[in-house]
């Protein structure tokens, strides 16, 4: 696992309260992960996730994921975490909008200290979020902890690829993304395992790389006006941004970086 220090939850909630979580929606949209609706449908089928069940989706962000397994999956109810006081007032607002509420509920607090009851779900939920969590072990410790036996933890996270990241190439990634660590698929399979679960699948989507060349051909093609906008048409910060893009683009490409898709079942 890659570490960088001087890096923590400060850092994070002032990207989703500032203008590059701004940024990252309008590239990604409201469901801020690769692969969007398509990538969440697939977690949910392969979980096998479906009506009447009871979720935690653990670093909810704007709680598109729960708006997502609600609508699409009829799941009977979730409870968002997360701990940036901007994304969690914007997705309580979004579920009133959507008419959701009911079944949405929200708690601001650090994921690895929920304070959910144990075994208190039917399954915990993540995408490509829980590489903004430092301590990686604590983190799967506490979706063990509310899932309930025989229940599901099924998440997406960006995760170090098989080609490995060279020390001056980790801290460059993370500092710009802001992450404190980043895991690889073995990683997490074995605090899986660790913490009582059976790992049904650790694999890489495949989806990392051509994504990523959607996103900087958005913005060259399309999208560079409201960009601007974002950053205040600061046209030096656009391009500092799209160069580590760039940088993000060539890890993806050289199997550096990657989605990592994982199911288990707790025992």
């Amino acid at each position: 696992m890659k570490s960088l220090s001087g890096v923590g939850l400060s850092d994070v909630n002032a990207v989703y309260d500032g203008p590059e979580g701004d940024l990252w929606e309008l590239l990604m949209g409201q469901q801020i992960h690769i692969g969007g609706f398509r990538s969440s449908m697939d977690l949910a089928e392969r979980a096998g996730i479906g009506a009447g069940m009871r979720g935690v989706d653990l670093c909810c962000c704007n709680g598109a994921g729960m708006r997502f397994l609600v609508r699409f999956r009829n799941v009977a109810s979730m409870t968002g975490v997360d701990a940036t006081p901007t994304v969690v007032e914007r997705g309580r607002q979004r579920c009133q909008q959507e008419g959701l509420a009911d079944r949405i509920r929200w708690v601001q607090a650090d994921v690895c200290a929920s304070g959910l009851p144990d075994a208190s779900a039917d399954f915990v939920w993540g995408e490509d979020a829980w590489c903004y969590v430092g301590d990686k072990a604590k983190l799967v410790t506490e979706a063990a902890r509310i899932v309930r036996p025989g229940g599901v933890i099924a998440f997406t996270d960006w995760v170090e690829g098989p080609a490995g990241l060279s020390d001056a190439e980790a801290e460059r990634f993370l500092r710009f993304m802001k992450f404190p660590t980043l895991q690889d698929i073995g990683g997490y399979r074995a605090l899986l395992e660790q913490n009582g679960c059976e790992v049904v699948e650790a694999s890489d989507t495949g989806r990392f790389a051509p994504y990523v060349d959607l996103y900087l051909q958005m913005v060259d093609m399309q999208l560079m006006g409201d960009a601007l906008r974002i950053l205040g048409f600061d046209m030096k910060m656009l391009e500092a941004v799209a160069g580590e893009m760039a940088f993000l683009q060539t890890l993806a490409h050289a199997g550096k970086v990657a989605q990592g898709r994982f199911l288990a079942r707790r025992r």
